[in-house]
């Protein structure tokens, strides 16, 4: 069957919108459009180079002003019942039933692609959360003022998929949309001040480029969250009939690849240029196209590229090399790069090979299969036999580099909370810090004396065996007090780090594969083993902390329950199925983050490392964890349970030696995929803006005297705060019509 003729869409409602504002949009400020005569303006093209409107660049003033207002507007939401929220959302519901035309038409001018209905199902979907939050999320309270960043290539359904639950849960949002989604995001929150949400609550912020969303995060009154940005027609519907969030490439069995690639060329006759962003995306795509040429790709273009200008015809490039920029980092524009593989094991290495893992798409007749390679994907969303389907109900984490946190479903409701057991992290503002510095302070020089030659010394435990640092030095360890020297253990290193975390990725596929209730009977064990050294261990809690034996025992006997609640825990909480509004099942797949570093608090240094430990191992992970450098002592002595316990040996790993040193191997180590870090400010601040690249999920908590968490407190957040951050979702979408 043939595509039918293509109906030009009339978009005069659209159009007398933004006459309505004389093609100047301002800013979005506590409920109304504020429009400052002394700003910069943003001109707003379509593809064909025409003009759509300007748009104003806000400034320091304004981030200041918007923030004051979102402080208000976060008073006056918040204080509302549940009750009194969802009927704010449903009332949208019916505004934007109303208008849905002039949104349909924005988004359709401003190439920001997004159904009103899809629009509608959003608002139902979260508003019936923000009717049930106190009785289904119950002990978690709004984070507060949050501000959501997005990218040019962002559409108005991934903007709206951020912004509802955040108002759901009760917090105000500011707004920094991309160039292409400021118009429609404008006119949202204009129908959001027409369905009755308190001025201030949703306040809109535009831009010249992405830097404006970072000096909205240096505002302390904000918490940020930013977004990154049949099979051949389904293929061809997701790689050039509409605007692209995700980046495509095609793997197909050598099989079958003449078949694939005779359809691919049929479906593309007749397809016109897609329209650039820019024209210097342009030469983006020229450019990716004429290397990917040079190493064997065939080039199979729907039409002739214009000489010039922000279009660009749909492209194939076929028989791409696994390592080619266009696969592993694609370029903006239409192109599909197709890989062959023979086996499925073939696949899911190819598949798996990109530093990207946002969605996949499986088209097979063998069930079975699918669902097995759906499983080995590192990708946030997969859809079988259908490409591109979404729903809020579907919990979706981004996987390596294509995000850490999670959208959708219930799960993606906690990021917009925080246990109402504790505050929140207060804002700050950024420390002045020479990120190459940090971590090169040398370890205090061991003079020795006859005060300390002979002390007990303490060795790491690296794949299941105790040993000495590579360096084979050493730290003192003092005693509660200061002054003289307790102990010794292992300073330990960057290749300390690096042979711990080949260890811990030997063994962590196998480990995550364990049936939850094998990986229980483990955790079990090891609380059986702690219980058996408990008199050892309160001694070492006693000797390095100063706490009296019997609070040394209490910390112990504490941390035996900790262990036990986690083993109970592995088998509780593993997804399900999901109700979605299309024919078909859905699931919900929480899966382990893989290899976690941990870097303990001083605190509780034995329940507090029983707790992260536990949290990481009964979901699946591996672990390189490095004590305390106030109080290592117990951790290192229970390195003794670690060797009687059943855990496969390179599981878990222990490093001592300076945090802030360990803390930088453990950053810039690329198989690390999450840190967990208890420490100073400096050392906050050198993750966030080192483990980027590749992106890694980070849990961060600055610790000071006598301030932090209550490690002994038995909520019931404490565990699921925990256990959330020690997994990532995946959807799989399966359609049975």
């Amino acid at each position: 069957m043939e595509y039918g003729a293509v109906v030009t869409s009339s978009t005069a409602t659209a159009q007398a919108w933004l006459d309505h504002h004389s093609r100047s949009l301002g800013l979005f400020i506590d409920g109304k459009f504020v429009c400052p005569a002394d700003r910069q303006v943003r001109s707003l093209t379509d593809s064909k180079g025409g003009n759509v409107c300007s748009i104003v660049c806000a400034v320091e003033g304004d981030i200041s002003q918007c923030a004051s207002s979102a402080v208000i507007g976060f008073k006056a939401w918040s204080g509302l019942t549940c009750s009194q929220r969802a009927k704010v959302l449903l009332r949208l519901g019916s505004v934007l039933g109303q208008h849905g035309t002039c949104v349909s038409e924005l988004c359709e001018v401003c190439e920001a692609s997004c159904s009103p209905s899809n629009l509608v199902r959003l608002l139902q979907y979260y508003s019936s959360w923000a009717q049930l939050r106190d009785t289904l999320i119950a002990n978690w309270t709004p984070l507060g003022v949050v501000a959501v960043v997005v990218s040019d290539d962002c559409s108005l359904y991934s903007l709206a998929l951020k912004v509802l639950p955040a108002l759901a849960m009760g917090n105000s949002v500011i707004v920094v949309p991309g160039q292409s989604t400021a118009p429609p995001a404008l006119l949202l929150a204009q129908l959001f001040m027409a369905a009755g949400l308190p001025a201030g609550a949703l306040n809109v912020l535009t831009g010249s480029d992405m830097s404006l969303g970072a000096k909205v995060a240096h505002n302390p009154t904000v918490f940020l969250l930013s977004l990154r940005v049949g099979a051949v027609d389904g293929v061809i519907e997701a790689a050039f009939k509409k605007k692209k969030e995700v980046h495509w490439v095609l793997y197909v069995q050598e099989s079958v690849l003449d078949s694939v690639v005779a359809r691919l060329r049929l479906r593309m006759v007749g397809m016109k240029c897609v329209g650039l962003l820019s024209a210097a995306d342009r030469v983006l795509v020229d450019a990716a196209v004429q290397q990917a040429q040079q190493q064997g790709a065939v080039l199979i273009q729907s039409c002739t590229a214009p000489p010039s200008g922000a279009q660009y015809p749909p492209t194939v490039l076929c028989r791409c090399a696994p390592a080619s920029p266009c696969v592993v980092s694609p370029s903006p524009g239409p192109l599909l790069p197709v890989l062959t593989f023979r086996s499925n094991t073939e696949a899911v290495i190819l598949g798996n090979h990109s530093p990207h893992g946002q969605a996949a798409s499986i088209w097979t007749e063998d069930l079975t299969l699918a669902l097995e390679t759906a499983k080995s994907l590192s990708v946030g969303s997969v859809w079988v036999n259908s490409c591109s389907l979404s729903d809020p109900c579907l919990p979706v984490s981004g996987h390596k580099d294509s995000g850490t946190c999670t959208d959708g479903g219930q799960e993606g409701l906690y990021q917009f909370l925080h246990p109402s057991s504790s505050s929140p992290l207060p804002r700050s503002s950024p420390l002045s810090m020479e990120y190459t510095k940090f971590g090169t302070e040398a370890s205090p020089a061991i003079i020795p004396d006859e005060s300390n030659l002979a002390r007990w010394s303490y060795q790491q435990f690296v794949g299941g065996k105790a040993c000495k640092a590579d360096s084979g030095c050493s730290l003192a360890v003092q005693p509660p007090g200061g002054g003289g020297v307790l102990a010794y253990c292992s300073d330990g290193g960057r290749k300390d780090i690096r042979n711990a975390v080949e260890a811990a990725i030997k063994v962590q596929p196998g480990w995550m594969k364990k049936s939850p209730s094998a990986r229980a009977q483990t955790v079990y064990s090891l609380a059986k083993g702690l219980e058996a050294q408990r008199l050892d261990i309160a001694a070492s809690i006693n000797i390095q902390t100063g706490l009296s034996v019997d609070e040394a025992q209490t910390e112990v006997e504490l941390s035996i329950t900790r262990l036990n609640d986690w083993a109970a825990y592995c088998d509780k909480v593993q997804g399900g199925t999901l109700p979605v509004p299309q024919s078909g099942s859905a699931l919900s797949i929480p899966e382990a983050l893989g290899v976690v570093g941990i870097v303990l608090p001083d605190r509780n240094p034995l329940l507090s490392m029983v707790t992260l430990l536990g949290a990481a191992i009964a979901t699946g992970n591996a672990v390189v964890m490095v004590p305390s450098q106030k109080y290592p002592l117990p951790t290192l002595a229970f390195i003794q349970v670690l060797q009687s316990s059943d855990l496969p040996a390179g599981l878990v790993n222990v490093i001592s030696g300076n945090r802030d040193q360990l803390t930088v191997a453990l950053a810039n180590h690329s198989v690390i995929k999450a840190i967990w870090y208890w420490g100073s400010a400096e050392g906050c601040q050198y993750l966030q803006y080192t483990c980027i690249n590749p992106l890694k999920k980070l849990y961060l908590s600055c610790q000071k005297d006598k301030e932090g968490r209550d490690w002994t407190q038995s909520h019931p957040t404490l565990l699921e705060e925990m256990w959330r951050n020690a997994v990532q979702w995946k959807s799989v979408w399966i359609p049975t019509a």
